[in-house]
Protein backbone atom coordinates (compact mmCIF):
# COMPACT_ATOMS: atom_id res chain seq x y z
CA UNK A 1 0.00 0.00 0.00
CA UNK A 2 3.35 2.40 0.83
CA UNK A 3 3.67 3.10 -2.98
CA UNK A 4 0.04 3.46 -4.28
CA UNK A 5 -0.60 6.23 -1.35
CA UNK A 6 2.61 7.59 -2.01
CA UNK A 7 1.61 8.23 -5.60
CA UNK A 8 -2.04 9.26 -4.28
CA UNK A 9 -0.30 12.31 -2.22
CA UNK A 10 1.61 13.18 -5.49
CA UNK A 11 -1.65 13.16 -7.65
CA UNK A 12 -4.21 15.22 -5.10
CA UNK A 13 -1.80 16.61 -2.21
CA UNK A 14 -0.42 19.58 -4.03
CA UNK A 15 -2.02 22.63 -5.57
CA UNK A 16 -1.55 23.45 -8.76
CA UNK A 17 0.70 26.28 -8.20
CA UNK A 18 3.06 23.93 -6.30
CA UNK A 19 4.04 22.08 -9.58
CA UNK A 20 4.41 25.40 -11.24
CA UNK A 21 6.67 26.95 -8.31
CA UNK A 22 8.94 23.95 -8.43
CA UNK A 23 9.02 23.93 -12.42
CA UNK A 24 10.08 27.30 -12.24
CA UNK A 25 12.75 26.76 -9.62
CA UNK A 26 14.31 23.90 -11.71
CA UNK A 27 14.49 26.12 -14.42
CA UNK A 28 16.05 28.85 -12.33
CA UNK A 29 18.76 26.49 -10.74
CA UNK A 30 19.55 25.52 -14.53
CA UNK A 31 19.93 29.39 -15.33
CA UNK A 32 22.18 29.74 -11.76
CA UNK A 33 24.48 26.65 -12.11
CA UNK A 34 24.79 26.38 -15.60
CA UNK A 35 26.48 30.27 -15.20
CA UNK A 36 28.22 29.40 -12.11
CA UNK A 37 30.12 26.42 -13.36
CA UNK A 38 32.14 28.35 -16.79
CA UNK A 39 32.03 31.64 -14.35
CA UNK A 40 35.71 31.40 -13.16
CA UNK A 41 37.16 30.25 -16.72
CA UNK A 42 34.96 33.30 -18.28
CA UNK A 43 36.13 35.79 -15.84
CA UNK A 44 39.89 34.73 -16.53
CA UNK A 45 40.02 33.51 -19.77
CA UNK A 46 37.60 36.30 -21.61
CA UNK A 47 37.58 39.24 -19.27
CA UNK A 48 40.83 38.89 -18.40
CA UNK A 49 40.80 38.73 -14.76
CA UNK A 50 43.15 36.92 -13.03
CA UNK A 51 42.55 34.14 -10.41
CA UNK A 52 41.86 35.71 -7.06
CA UNK A 53 39.65 39.12 -8.85
CA UNK A 54 37.83 36.32 -10.17
CA UNK A 55 37.16 34.68 -6.72
CA UNK A 56 36.68 37.90 -5.34
CA UNK A 57 34.04 38.72 -7.64
CA UNK A 58 32.40 35.24 -7.09
CA UNK A 59 32.31 35.75 -3.54
CA UNK A 60 30.34 38.95 -3.65
CA UNK A 61 28.09 37.61 -6.17
CA UNK A 62 27.58 34.20 -4.22
CA UNK A 63 27.59 35.58 -0.73
CA UNK A 64 24.61 37.77 -2.20
CA UNK A 65 22.77 35.26 -3.64
CA UNK A 66 22.60 33.60 -0.46
CA UNK A 67 22.50 36.69 2.20
CA UNK A 68 19.49 38.87 0.79
CA UNK A 69 16.98 36.23 0.49
CA UNK A 70 16.41 36.79 4.12
CA UNK A 71 15.86 40.33 3.45
CA UNK A 72 14.07 39.49 0.03
CA UNK A 73 11.74 36.79 2.15
CA UNK A 74 10.11 40.29 3.53
CA UNK A 75 9.29 42.15 0.34
CA UNK A 76 8.16 38.60 -1.30
CA UNK A 77 5.51 38.21 1.74
CA UNK A 78 4.73 41.93 1.38
CA UNK A 79 4.02 41.85 -2.68
CA UNK A 80 2.65 38.41 -3.19
CA UNK A 81 4.78 35.66 -4.42
CA UNK A 82 3.66 35.82 -8.01
CA UNK A 83 4.84 39.53 -8.19
CA UNK A 84 7.97 38.25 -6.37
CA UNK A 85 8.25 35.61 -9.06
CA UNK A 86 8.13 38.44 -12.06
CA UNK A 87 10.71 40.82 -10.31
CA UNK A 88 13.21 38.39 -9.82
CA UNK A 89 12.81 36.71 -13.60
CA UNK A 90 13.17 40.09 -14.94
CA UNK A 91 16.06 41.05 -13.15
CA UNK A 92 17.64 38.01 -13.46
CA UNK A 93 17.15 37.49 -17.10
CA UNK A 94 18.69 41.38 -17.56
CA UNK A 95 21.49 40.89 -15.05
CA UNK A 96 22.50 37.58 -16.80
CA UNK A 97 22.42 39.15 -20.49
CA UNK A 98 24.43 41.90 -19.05
CA UNK A 99 27.12 39.66 -17.33
CA UNK A 100 27.23 37.88 -20.80
CA UNK A 101 27.71 40.97 -23.07
CA UNK A 102 30.91 42.06 -21.60
CA UNK A 103 31.98 39.11 -23.66
CA UNK A 104 30.51 39.65 -26.89
CA UNK A 105 32.38 41.75 -29.82
CA UNK A 106 28.85 43.51 -30.25
CA UNK A 107 29.05 45.21 -27.21
CA UNK A 108 32.78 45.97 -27.26
CA UNK A 109 31.85 49.79 -27.90
CA UNK A 110 29.12 50.77 -25.82
CA UNK A 111 31.58 49.40 -22.75
CA UNK A 112 34.44 50.75 -23.56
CA UNK A 113 35.11 53.48 -21.54
CA UNK A 114 34.05 52.24 -18.26
CA UNK A 115 36.21 49.88 -15.43
CA UNK A 116 35.49 46.38 -16.57
CA UNK A 117 35.25 45.54 -12.40
CA UNK A 118 33.37 48.12 -11.11
CA UNK A 119 30.60 47.22 -13.99
CA UNK A 120 30.97 43.85 -14.11
CA UNK A 121 30.34 43.92 -9.85
CA UNK A 122 27.46 46.33 -10.82
CA UNK A 123 26.09 43.66 -13.06
CA UNK A 124 26.37 40.78 -10.38
CA UNK A 125 25.04 42.85 -7.84
CA UNK A 126 21.68 43.25 -9.81
CA UNK A 127 21.69 39.91 -11.24
CA UNK A 128 21.86 38.83 -7.25
CA UNK A 129 19.08 40.78 -6.08
CA UNK A 130 16.91 39.05 -8.80
CA UNK A 131 18.09 36.06 -7.30
CA UNK A 132 16.81 37.17 -3.63
CA UNK A 133 13.23 36.53 -4.13
CA UNK A 134 13.54 32.89 -5.46
CA UNK A 135 14.18 30.61 -2.54
CA UNK A 136 11.62 32.30 -0.52
CA UNK A 137 9.22 32.48 -2.87
CA UNK A 138 9.36 28.98 -3.69
CA UNK A 139 9.94 27.54 -0.37
CA UNK A 140 6.92 29.93 0.86
CA UNK A 141 4.58 28.12 -1.95
CA UNK A 142 5.75 24.91 -0.97
CA UNK A 143 4.58 25.68 2.47
CA UNK A 144 1.11 27.11 1.34
CA UNK A 145 0.49 24.18 -1.42
CA UNK A 146 0.84 21.44 0.37
CA UNK A 147 -0.80 19.60 3.41
CA UNK A 148 0.28 18.95 6.44
CA UNK A 149 0.68 15.04 5.26
CA UNK A 150 2.52 16.29 1.88
CA UNK A 151 4.57 19.05 3.62
CA UNK A 152 7.26 16.73 4.00
CA UNK A 153 7.03 15.01 0.53
CA UNK A 154 6.93 18.67 -0.57
CA UNK A 155 10.32 19.33 0.26
CA UNK A 156 11.79 16.45 -0.69
CA UNK A 157 10.42 17.08 -4.47
CA UNK A 158 11.67 20.66 -4.43
CA UNK A 159 15.33 19.46 -3.14
CA UNK A 160 15.06 16.39 -5.89
CA UNK A 161 14.44 19.23 -8.58
CA UNK A 162 17.17 21.86 -7.52
CA UNK A 163 19.37 19.08 -8.00
CA UNK A 164 17.93 18.07 -11.21
CA UNK A 165 18.64 21.94 -12.47
CA UNK A 166 21.85 21.90 -11.35
CA UNK A 167 22.47 18.81 -13.24
CA UNK A 168 21.23 20.04 -16.45
CA UNK A 169 22.52 23.72 -15.96
CA UNK A 170 26.38 22.40 -16.16
CA UNK A 171 25.37 19.72 -18.78
CA UNK A 172 23.97 22.31 -21.18
CA UNK A 173 26.76 24.94 -20.37
CA UNK A 174 29.62 22.34 -21.76
CA UNK A 175 27.50 22.27 -24.72
CA UNK A 176 27.44 25.94 -25.39
CA UNK A 177 30.50 26.99 -24.31
CA UNK A 178 32.44 24.21 -26.20
CA UNK A 179 30.57 25.33 -29.54
CA UNK A 180 30.46 29.49 -29.30
CA UNK A 181 31.78 30.22 -26.51
CA UNK A 182 31.36 30.95 -22.30
CA UNK A 183 29.76 34.46 -22.65
CA UNK A 184 26.63 32.55 -24.43
CA UNK A 185 26.25 30.23 -21.88
CA UNK A 186 24.28 33.59 -20.19
CA UNK A 187 22.39 33.74 -22.92
CA UNK A 188 21.04 30.58 -22.11
CA UNK A 189 20.96 31.74 -18.50
CA UNK A 190 18.97 34.94 -19.67
CA UNK A 191 16.52 32.36 -22.04
CA UNK A 192 15.53 30.33 -19.04
CA UNK A 193 14.51 32.90 -17.26
CA UNK A 194 12.84 34.67 -19.28
CA UNK A 195 10.69 31.49 -20.05
CA UNK A 196 10.36 31.70 -16.27
CA UNK A 197 9.04 34.62 -16.21
CA UNK A 198 5.68 34.06 -19.26
CA UNK A 199 5.59 31.17 -17.16
CA UNK A 200 4.74 32.72 -14.26
CA UNK A 201 2.84 35.50 -15.77
CA UNK A 202 0.52 32.44 -17.47
CA UNK A 203 -0.10 29.58 -14.71
CA UNK A 204 0.61 30.71 -11.54
CA UNK A 205 -1.58 31.94 -8.88
CA UNK A 206 -1.16 33.36 -5.59
CA UNK A 207 -2.60 31.35 -3.10
CA UNK A 208 -3.74 32.99 0.60
CA UNK A 209 -1.76 32.60 3.44
CA UNK A 210 -3.00 34.11 6.76
CA UNK A 211 0.03 32.92 8.29
CA UNK A 212 2.23 35.74 6.75
CA UNK A 213 2.48 39.01 8.53
CA UNK A 214 2.43 41.30 5.95
CA UNK A 215 2.97 43.73 8.51
CA UNK A 216 6.65 42.63 9.10
CA UNK A 217 8.76 45.71 8.67
CA UNK A 218 12.42 45.71 6.87
CA UNK A 219 13.55 47.31 10.62
CA UNK A 220 11.91 44.51 12.32
CA UNK A 221 13.72 41.66 10.14
CA UNK A 222 16.93 44.02 11.15
CA UNK A 223 15.85 43.16 14.66
CA UNK A 224 15.22 39.34 14.29
CA UNK A 225 19.04 39.38 12.87
CA UNK A 226 20.03 40.97 15.97
CA UNK A 227 17.92 37.86 17.95
CA UNK A 228 19.92 35.64 16.03
CA UNK A 229 23.58 36.81 16.02
CA UNK A 230 22.69 37.24 19.83
CA UNK A 231 22.35 33.49 20.25
CA UNK A 232 25.68 32.16 20.79
CA UNK A 233 25.29 28.41 20.31
CA UNK A 234 23.62 29.02 16.99
CA UNK A 235 25.98 31.30 15.55
CA UNK A 236 29.08 28.83 16.67
CA UNK A 237 27.68 26.15 14.65
CA UNK A 238 26.55 28.15 11.39
CA UNK A 239 29.84 29.37 11.72
CA UNK A 240 31.24 25.58 11.65
CA UNK A 241 28.70 24.75 8.90
CA UNK A 242 30.01 27.77 7.18
CA UNK A 243 33.54 25.96 6.37
CA UNK A 244 31.46 22.51 5.50
CA UNK A 245 30.60 24.62 2.53
CA UNK A 246 33.69 26.56 1.90
CA UNK A 247 35.03 23.01 0.90
CA UNK A 248 32.30 22.03 -1.39
CA UNK A 249 31.89 25.59 -3.34
CA UNK A 250 36.02 24.90 -4.70
CA UNK A 251 34.15 22.55 -7.02
CA UNK A 252 33.05 25.91 -9.02
CA UNK A 253 36.49 27.56 -7.97
CA UNK A 254 39.40 25.62 -8.26
CA UNK A 255 38.24 22.35 -10.35
CA UNK A 256 37.45 24.30 -13.43
CA UNK A 257 40.54 25.57 -13.30
CA UNK A 258 42.82 22.87 -12.41
CA UNK A 259 41.01 20.59 -14.84
CA UNK A 260 41.57 23.23 -17.33
CA UNK A 261 45.11 23.98 -16.61
CA UNK A 262 46.82 20.60 -15.23
CA UNK A 263 45.26 18.35 -17.00
CA UNK A 264 43.38 18.95 -20.12
CA UNK A 265 42.09 22.07 -21.51
CA UNK A 266 39.19 20.75 -23.10
CA UNK A 267 38.43 18.32 -20.88
CA UNK A 268 33.84 18.66 -19.96
CA UNK A 269 35.00 19.61 -16.13
CA UNK A 270 31.19 20.84 -15.94
CA UNK A 271 30.03 17.18 -16.92
CA UNK A 272 32.59 16.32 -14.24
CA UNK A 273 30.94 18.48 -11.56
CA UNK A 274 27.67 18.03 -12.21
CA UNK A 275 26.72 14.34 -13.32
CA UNK A 276 29.60 13.60 -10.34
CA UNK A 277 27.32 15.85 -7.65
CA UNK A 278 23.95 16.86 -8.25
CA UNK A 279 23.86 13.22 -10.56
CA UNK A 280 24.57 11.25 -7.28
CA UNK A 281 21.93 12.81 -5.08
CA UNK A 282 19.33 12.81 -7.71
CA UNK A 283 20.06 8.91 -7.42
CA UNK A 284 20.94 7.96 -4.30
CA UNK A 285 19.29 10.67 -1.85
CA UNK A 286 16.13 8.23 -1.38
CA UNK A 287 18.54 4.56 -0.22
CA UNK A 288 20.61 7.59 1.71
CA UNK A 289 18.44 9.14 3.81
CA UNK A 290 16.84 5.11 4.58
CA UNK A 291 20.05 3.75 5.36
CA UNK A 292 20.64 6.61 7.96
CA UNK A 293 17.44 7.70 8.94
CA UNK A 294 17.81 6.50 12.57
CA UNK A 295 21.64 8.10 13.42
CA UNK A 296 20.38 10.91 15.49
CA UNK A 297 20.31 14.59 14.57
CA UNK A 298 23.98 15.77 15.22
CA UNK A 299 25.80 12.45 14.70
CA UNK A 300 24.46 12.39 11.20
CA UNK A 301 25.63 15.58 10.57
CA UNK A 302 28.86 15.11 11.95
CA UNK A 303 29.20 11.56 9.92
CA UNK A 304 27.88 13.91 7.17
CA UNK A 305 30.89 16.12 7.26
CA UNK A 306 33.37 13.38 7.65
CA UNK A 307 32.13 11.71 4.36
CA UNK A 308 32.74 14.93 2.02
CA UNK A 309 35.79 15.88 3.74
CA UNK A 310 37.07 13.18 1.59
CA UNK A 311 36.39 14.80 -1.26
CA UNK A 312 39.92 16.67 -0.89
CA UNK A 313 41.32 13.67 0.28
CA UNK A 314 41.25 11.65 -2.61
CA UNK A 315 41.17 14.39 -5.39
CA UNK A 316 45.08 15.03 -3.37
CA UNK A 317 45.82 11.46 -3.75
CA UNK A 318 46.13 11.56 -7.48
CA UNK A 319 44.68 14.34 -8.98
CA UNK A 320 42.78 13.58 -12.45
CA UNK A 321 39.32 12.95 -13.77
CA UNK A 322 38.58 9.79 -12.19
CA UNK A 323 39.33 11.20 -8.62
CA UNK A 324 38.12 14.13 -9.26
CA UNK A 325 35.00 12.76 -10.22
CA UNK A 326 35.24 9.85 -7.05
CA UNK A 327 35.93 12.65 -4.57
CA UNK A 328 32.52 15.15 -5.77
CA UNK A 329 30.50 11.81 -5.11
CA UNK A 330 32.10 11.54 -1.70
CA UNK A 331 30.92 14.82 -1.17
CA UNK A 332 27.98 14.70 -2.50
CA UNK A 333 27.46 11.24 -0.20
CA UNK A 334 28.14 13.47 3.02
CA UNK A 335 25.34 16.22 2.26
CA UNK A 336 23.00 12.91 1.31
CA UNK A 337 23.12 12.54 5.17
CA UNK A 338 23.54 15.57 6.90
CA UNK A 339 21.69 17.80 4.34
CA UNK A 340 18.21 16.92 5.58
CA UNK A 341 18.87 16.67 9.24
CA UNK A 342 20.44 20.24 9.09
CA UNK A 343 16.85 21.77 9.02
CA UNK A 344 15.63 19.49 12.01
CA UNK A 345 18.60 20.22 14.15
CA UNK A 346 17.44 23.90 13.37
CA UNK A 347 14.17 23.39 14.12
CA UNK A 348 15.14 21.88 17.97
CA UNK A 349 18.36 24.64 18.86
CA UNK A 350 16.16 27.39 18.54
CA UNK A 351 13.72 29.36 21.69
CA UNK A 352 10.21 28.29 21.65
CA UNK A 353 8.44 30.43 19.53
CA UNK A 354 11.28 31.11 17.24
CA UNK A 355 11.55 28.13 15.08
CA UNK A 356 10.63 30.13 11.74
CA UNK A 357 12.89 33.02 12.38
CA UNK A 358 15.80 30.58 12.84
CA UNK A 359 14.89 28.51 9.38
CA UNK A 360 14.98 32.29 7.85
CA UNK A 361 19.03 32.13 8.47
CA UNK A 362 19.16 28.15 7.65
CA UNK A 363 21.36 29.91 4.06
CA UNK A 364 23.44 32.02 6.40
CA UNK A 365 26.55 29.41 6.01
CA UNK A 366 26.46 29.10 2.39
CA UNK A 367 26.37 33.11 2.37
CA UNK A 368 29.73 33.26 4.72
CA UNK A 369 31.14 30.47 2.86
CA UNK A 370 30.84 32.39 -0.49
CA UNK A 371 31.90 35.95 0.36
CA UNK A 372 35.14 34.13 2.52
CA UNK A 373 36.28 30.93 0.43
CA UNK A 374 35.80 32.22 -3.12
CA UNK A 375 38.39 34.96 -2.81
CA UNK A 376 40.57 32.10 -0.48
CA UNK A 377 39.91 29.78 -3.49
CA UNK A 378 40.55 32.30 -6.34
CA UNK A 379 44.07 33.80 -4.06
CA UNK A 380 45.05 30.44 -3.18
CA UNK A 381 44.98 28.60 -6.65
CA UNK A 382 47.21 31.52 -8.48
CA UNK A 383 49.17 31.88 -5.66
CA UNK A 384 49.90 27.79 -5.50
CA UNK A 385 50.05 28.12 -9.35
CA UNK A 386 52.38 30.75 -9.52
CA UNK A 387 55.14 29.27 -7.49
CA UNK A 388 54.88 26.19 -9.29
CA UNK A 389 53.21 23.88 -6.01
CA UNK A 390 49.53 23.08 -6.93
CA UNK A 391 49.39 19.86 -4.40
CA UNK A 392 49.51 23.18 -1.76
CA UNK A 393 45.68 23.28 -2.92
CA UNK A 394 44.91 20.07 -1.36
CA UNK A 395 47.11 20.37 1.39
CA UNK A 396 44.67 23.49 2.58
CA UNK A 397 41.56 22.21 1.10
CA UNK A 398 41.98 19.00 3.25
CA UNK A 399 43.03 21.11 6.20
CA UNK A 400 39.44 23.24 6.06
CA UNK A 401 37.53 19.60 5.52
CA UNK A 402 39.21 17.61 8.47
CA UNK A 403 39.15 21.01 10.84
CA UNK A 404 35.40 21.20 9.75
CA UNK A 405 34.69 17.70 10.90
CA UNK A 406 37.00 17.98 13.92
CA UNK A 407 34.87 21.89 15.28
CA UNK A 408 31.82 19.51 14.84
CA UNK A 409 32.98 16.80 17.15
CA UNK A 410 34.00 18.74 19.66
CA UNK A 411 30.64 20.72 19.20
CA UNK A 412 28.72 17.82 19.66
CA UNK A 413 30.38 16.98 22.87
CA UNK A 414 30.10 19.98 24.33
CA UNK A 415 26.82 20.69 23.42
CA UNK A 416 25.43 17.26 24.88
CA UNK A 417 27.81 17.76 28.22
CA UNK A 418 25.37 20.80 28.42
CA UNK A 419 22.60 19.02 27.75
CA UNK A 420 23.41 16.36 30.23
CA UNK A 421 24.50 19.03 33.27
CA UNK A 422 20.66 20.56 32.62
CA UNK A 423 19.16 17.02 32.65
CA UNK A 424 20.99 15.85 35.50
Amino acid sequence: MAAPLRYADIRTGFLPTFWVANGMELFERLAYYGQQIVFMIYLRNKLGFTEAEAGQLSGIFGGLIYLLPILGGTLADKWGFRRAFNIAFSVLALGYFLIGSLGMHAFAGVYGNFSLYWLLLAFLVLTAFGGSFIKPSVLGTVAITSTEKTKSLGYAIYYWLVNVGALLGPTIAYLVRDRFGNEFVYMVSTVSCLAMLVVNLLLYRDVPNPAIDVSESLGKKLANLVVVLGNMKFMIFLLIYSLYWIIFWQEFIIIPYYITDFINKDAPYEIVQSWAGAGAIILFQIPVNWLTKHLPVRTAILVGFSVSSLIWVIIGIAPGIPTIAAGIVAFSIGEMIQAPRYYEYISTIAPPGQQGLFQGYAFLPIAIARFVGDPIGGWLYQTSKAAGRPEVIWYVMIGIGVGAALLMALYNLVVSRMEATVHA
